[in-house]
């Protein structure tokens, strides 16, 4: 145990010196801040999420070694401005962890991880979180973020009973959708039942444990492949081929992914 220590604390020692090599040497790191690196670190972690539904593990393990490499930058950039550094990161973190976890480092008693949340929640209160959602990043995308608010809301009672409840609402907000459509009403209203659905639908799933992010880009990718197959097998340009010919195609790629 204390080799596998020794040698993680070895390697994280070397990229702490790499960084201050590279913010003092390479032209290119040189000139980065805090505001040029953001859209890549997004970008970084959508590679991250890439690998996890691929659940490709080599690709996790590089991806993740991106992401800790874009911490120390930041990290290194606090340190140049005398606001933070990778140690105040780290105790700043450490000390979050030990308070939010009263049932380890405490005498709190849990019995199951939903009470480990409802915990987490009112604990962050505490310290002064001015609402139970503050914590979700306005710069989420949509559908992350219904998932984000509804977990949160959850853990201080704002929840249905069962499924079928939510499940009805989801047929609910159907319903009200059509009607609004059949009345030929304004895009406006269109875009607000819509959004309606797929707040409810992101909730049905949250009730019948389905991450709706990660099932919506399963979907995305089994789309893109038998599209691509369609492309690939097609006798002649698609916009010559007729709807069917092209759903022919469409369910042999089906039949060849399951085999």
């Amino acid at each position: 145990m204390f080799d596998i220590m020794k040698r993680k604390l070895k390697a994280f020692k070397e990229l702490l010196h790499i960084m201050d090599d590279l913010r003092s040497q390479c032209p290119w790191d040189m000139k980065q801040d805090i505001h040029s690196l953001r859209n890549l670190s997004i970008e970084e972690v959508y590679e991250l999420a890439d690998a996890i539904v691929d659940e490709d593990w080599e690709g996790m393990e590089e991806e993740l070694g991106d992401i800790l490499l874009h911490i120390v930058f930041y990290a290194k950039i606090g340190d140049e401005k005398s606001e933070f550094d990778i140690a105040s990161i780290i105790e700043k973190l450490n000390k979050k962890m030990i308070n939010r976890h009263p049932h380890i480092y405490g005498n709190v008693k849990v019995n199951s991880s939903d009470e480990v949340k409802k915990n987490w929640e009112q604990l962050k209160k505490q310290e002064g979180k001015k609402s139970v959602l503050s914590g979700v990043p306005n710069s989420l995308p949509a559908l992350i973020k219904a998932y984000r608010m509804q977990d949160k809301t959850a853990q201080v009672g704002f929840e249905w009973d069962t499924r079928d409840q939510v499940w009805e609402k989801v047929v609910e907000e159907i319903g009200e959708l059509k009607q609004e459509v059949d009345n030929n009403s304004p895009k406006d209203r269109l875009e607000d039942e819509f959004g309606d659905i797929l707040f409810a639908l992101v909730n049905y799933a949250r009730f019948i444990g389905v991450d709706p992010e990660t099932a919506l880009e399963r979907t995305n990718k089994k789309f893109k492949s038998r599209f691509e197959f369609i492309e690939k097998e097609a006798p002649k340009p698609l916009e010559k081929m007729t709807l069917q010919e092209m759903d022919d195609l469409w369910n042999k790629a089906k039949i060849i992914s399951r085999e």
